[in-house]
């Protein structure tokens, strides 16, 4: 039980600053926008988000990875998928409008966000083998999500996208170490 503390700290962590942070961003939308760019290069809450947010989450993520390696890997990894997805965007903040080509630095926030999103759903999918054939739809929907991500423009609901990637992510572990023997 003490473990289903680590990811529930992390999603109200995030929940709650989606609200506050989304408030305080000129013209930022919910729908529109990806959680990075509330800590974009260039933002007024920048290093807020990249040390305050994406870092803790991240943290609080790493316990789990290591606790459930042994008895239940595919929870380990989704974990760690998730919690490198959060550190990298935490070191290497996104370019302003997060696009998919930009600078070096850019570049890196992808490849973190490639590990959280198609690794998460590539676990997802691996956790289904052993608990129910849902989480095989559930890691369908967060590629399914990491393709769109990839190919909507600027101007889609590139936010919404990414909040449902999120959703099934962080509730499929809140579930899977609720659920778990470990």
């Amino acid at each position: 039980m003490t473990s289903l503390v680590f990811p529930t700290a992390a999603s109200v962590l995030l929940v709650l600053s989606l609200i506050v942070l989304g408030r305080r961003k000129p013209k930022y939308s919910h729908w529109v926008h990806t959680i990075s760019e509330l800590g974009e290069v260039g933002a007024p809450d920048e290093k807020l988000v990249s040390w305050f947010v994406f870092f803790p989450i991240g943290l609080l993520l790493l316990p789990i990875s290591f606790q459930y390696h042994t008895p239940s890997p595919p929870i380990a990894a989704l974990a760690g998928c998730v919690a490198i997805g959060y550190l990298v965007a935490a070191v290497c903040p996104c370019d302003p409008g997060s696009p998919v080509s930009g600078s070096t630095r850019q570049a890196i926030h992808n490849v973190g966000g490639g590990i959280e999103y198609v690794g998460g759903g590539l676990c997802l999918i691996w956790a289904a083998e052993s608990i129910g054939s849902h989480f095989k739809w559930l890691g369908f929907l967060v590629l399914g999500a990491a393709m769109g991500l990839t190919v909507l423009p600027a101007a889609s609901p590139r936010g919404l996208v990414q909040r449902l990637a999120e959703v099934c992510l962080f509730g499929s572990l809140i579930f899977l170490v609720t659920t778990s023997s470990v």
